[in-house]
């Protein structure tokens, strides 16, 4: 998932919002400077490249140690979130319904287009534990010995659904377990940003390694996948969004995305959907949305509409398991759709999340996958834009489309402000 950097709060100083960018940026630049050197070593010393190979292992596991509590934690404040959502009636039942159905459509077009171009082809990676410098070499065997196994995902995933649901049985008292597992959680995003640091040093050893046993054949599958994904997230934004837009309330996707101009170029600086939250709501408002509507549905849609990370998880599975040269049968692919949807709610632009989605997802179905993940990790950086980008315009597509199915929208407003005749004030944003 993409880095969350949330705008900071009114009064809060502009230093620390300051800082919090500036990290977020040196992870960036960091990430690929590792892709490109690891490249330069995999294409100029294949053996050294080869002999890296450990570097991605090392993080691969630290992602597989947290799976298991991602997704416990995940699942059940997601289920919780899902009763307290469509508690508020109409708008928010409204809400979670598109939402849902969305989001699994994404999924579905991830799986439609990886089948066609078949990214990672030709590439043949071998599992660490068969590759050059993995497991012969003692020391590095002990150092990987270190970091604590990964909990089994399927029965995980059947706790935490059985625990959500209990706990919403429960309704007031079950409240003060819901606020532990909060906590519990941000300790283990906390852990999983730590582990994200890191990223640098596994995505450098990842790319040597395949590039040195691939050559140019190991750059040009991760371009295809790039490109197609980029296309795939364009294609989706302008013509699923534009013609559910279009059709729903009239207006035109174009004059939405120049209206939110702003709000792309702060996601794009800051590779998250989340650092736009308040200037969404308030831009929203402005095009004559109401405040319940937008209210319930931008928040709701922040956790449960991620149209671009849908794309991603099954476009990257698909990746790793062509790399890897076991291809994934229908069924399985089916059962993967079905995974992602349930582990993909709730973890919305936490840093690393996207990845231990796609880890938890692989190991449910076909473990001896996790191995190729390591690839992915150098590229997922130069994926996070488009991700985010997609999140953030299917939410705002969102919002109008159920202010118009609810009839909680000015259309003369928002036809007005689309149009540019009706300026959005910039002080607004401050109430938010």
């Amino acid at each position: 998932m993409a880095v969350t950097d949330q705008m900071p709060p009114a009064g809060n100083s502009p230093q620390a919002g300051t800082k919090k960018k500036d990290k977020t940026h040196w992870l960036y630049i960091m990430v690929i400077a590792a892709v490109v050197l690891g490249a330069a070593v995999g294409l100029l010393a294949p053996e050294v490249g080869k002999a890296l190979k450990p570097l991605g292992t090392g993080f691969v596991a630290l992602i597989k140690m947290l799976i298991g509590p991602v997704i416990f934690c995940t699942i059940v404040l997601g289920v919780g979130s899902i009763a307290k959502a469509a508690t508020v009636g109409k708008v928010g039942g409204l809400a979670l319904l598109y939402f849902i159905t969305m989001s699994t459509f994404a999924l579905a077009i991830g799986l439609v287009v990886g089948n066609i171009i078949h990214p990672g082809s030709g590439l043949k990676l071998e599992p660490y534990e068969s590759g050059s410098g993995g497991g012969e070499n003692s020391t590095v065997a002990f150092l990987l010995e270190m970091i604590p196994g990964d909990i089994p995902v399927l029965p995980t995933l059947v706790l935490a659904l059985l625990v959500g649901f209990a706990l919403q049985s429960m309704g007031k008292s079950g409240e003060p377990v819901l606020n532990g597992v909060k906590h519990i959680q941000a300790v283990v995003f906390r852990l999983m940003m730590m582990i994200m640091w890191a990223a640098p040093i596994g995505a450098f050893g990842a790319i040597a390694a395949v590039v040195g046993a691939t050559g140019w054949a190991a750059i040009g599958s991760m371009a295809i996948l790039m490109g197609a994904f980029y296309v795939t997230c364009a294609l989706f934004i302008v013509i699923v969004l534009g013609s559910l837009l279009r059709l729903v309330t009239g207006l035109n996707i174009f004059l939405l995305l120049k209206y939110l101009a702003r709000e792309y170029l702060l996601i794009f600086s800051t590779s998250s959907s989340e650092s736009a939250l308040p200037r969404l709501i308030a831009k929203m408002e402005h095009a004559g949305v109401s405040k319940p509507v937008v209210g319930i549905t931008v928040p709701t849609g922040y956790s449960f509409n991620l149209d671009g990370t849908a794309i991603y998880l099954t476009m990257a599975a698909l990746f790793v398991s062509t790399a890897m040269g076991m291809p994934m049968s229908l069924s399985e692919q089916i059962g993967l759709l079905v995974f992602m949807i349930i582990a993909s709610k709730g973890a919305a632009g936490v840093t690393g999340a996207g990845l231990a989605t796609l880890a938890a997802g692989l190991q449910s179905h076909r473990p001896e996958l996790l191995d190729g993940m390591g690839v992915i990790v150098g590229i997922d950086k130069f994926m996070s834009e488009a991700r985010a980008l997609t999140n953030f315009t299917g939410n705002a597509v969102a919002t109008l489309l159920i202010g118009k199915w609810t009839r909680e929208i000015d259309m003369d407003q928002a036809k007005a402000v689309l149009a540019g005749s009706l300026p959005f004030d910039e002080s607004s944003v401050e109430g938010h």
